[in-house]
């Protein structure tokens, strides 16, 4: 089964078009380097929680939305390399202080496929 990088993190609404032209340039990377599939989702509804939730996670402010994504790779193998040639790539050098995000507050792991239809 394949292997599925998910990501969740908040993006200031004035910073969709910024954001959504980074994950395009970074999925094109992905894709170079082995991903079989990369999905943006931009959060439209998306509750508060009381114990947890999406938004509390990420630490949401009220002119952030929240984006979930993921990469999806052949395998954990395939992942691994092609996330590490992805991030030598000079096309994904990129100034954090310029990120149309806070990087500390987005959540992010490695997930092995057990159900897939």
């Amino acid at each position: 089964m394949n292997y599925v990088d998910g990501f969740v993190l908040a993006v200031p609404t004035a910073k969709k078009e910024a954001y959504r032209a980074l994950a395009e340039q970074a999925a094109a990377v992905f894709k170079r380097h082995g991903a079989l599939s990369v999905v943006e989702c931009w959060g439209d509804d998306v509750p508060e929680g009381k114990l947890t939730s999406f938004t509390m996670a990420v630490q949401r402010k009220d002119d952030e939305a929240v984006v979930f994504s993921w990469i999806t790779w052949p395998s954990k193998a395939v992942r691994d390399a092609g996330m590490k040639s992805s991030m030598e790539d000079p096309e994904m050098e990129h100034d954090m202080a310029k990120m149309p995000f806070d990087g500390k507050r987005m959540i992010f792991g490695g997930f092995q496929a057990i159900v897939s239809r």
